[in-house]
């Protein structure tokens, strides 16, 4: 039932075939373990966590949650592999970015300073936020496929490469935008997911603020 638990909590308030599509995961195998009618076993589990991108362990030998936010050790099993405890991190939800042209967008309030905040199983490599996107040019026909409202959560800390999703703000000016940062003949542009939306050449006019690690629905 742990490994069930710590799933739901990874889907969190996402739709079931957008997070399984999203994750390159079988809905329908995912409705029946979330269902009770099939086992979550360990190398299933293994396989789901990998896919998934979350932290090792985090299905294959999930830790009790606690009231105060944070896990409780698993208890040693016979079966399953001991894993380190791991937590949940909190960080503020500060603005909305736009998934389309350039939109406004605020810098992260001092930590402590925030009116909302989210949880999270990813542990930041620098200061990180969420956003709420605005907008629908990173809704895709294919996964991935992020739309409008999802929050995306922003490490500051991570050098952003092509491939990455990331926040870019315009040089000079408090406007930002979410896409994805790809390269062409030596040539960085910012791609939409939606393909009916071009793409943004970077040419000095803007600066990458952080690599997107995780995107979810708040219903």
């Amino acid at each position: 039932m742990l490994r069930v638990e710590a799933l739901k909590a990874l889907i969190g308030g996402a739709p079931l075939k957008e997070f399984a599509d999203r994750h390159d995961l079988d809905s329908s195998y995912l409705s029946q373990i979330l269902n009770g009618h099939r086992n979550l076993g360990e190398k299933a589990a293994k396989n789901m966590e990998e896919k998934i991108g979350c932290a090792p362990g985090t299905l294959v030998a999930p830790a009790n949650i606690d009231h105060s936010g944070e896990r409780e050790p698993a208890e040693q099993s016979n079966v399953a592999p001991a894993s380190q405890p791991s937590r949940y991190y909190r960080y503020a939800v500060v603005s909305s970015v736009t998934a389309g042209g350039w939109g406004e967008a605020v810098q992260p309030y001092e930590p402590g300073a925030e009116d909302r905040a989210e949880l999270t199983d990813y542990k930041a490599k620098g200061p990180a936020f969420w956003l709420e996107v605005e907008g629908d040019s990173m809704t895709s026909p294919t996964p991935p496929s992020i739309p409008e409202g999802h929050l995306i959560l922003v490490d500051t800390g991570i050098e952003a490469q092509p491939g990455h999703l990331v926040v870019a703000k315009l040089i000079g000016d408090e406007k930002a935008t979410f896409k994805k940062l790809v390269s062409d003949a030596g040539q960085l542009y910012l791609k939409p997911l939606n393909p009916t939306y071009p793409l943004i050449p970077i040419n000095g006019n803007c600066r990458i603020i952080g690599v997107v690690k995780e995107a979810k629905m708040k219903l």
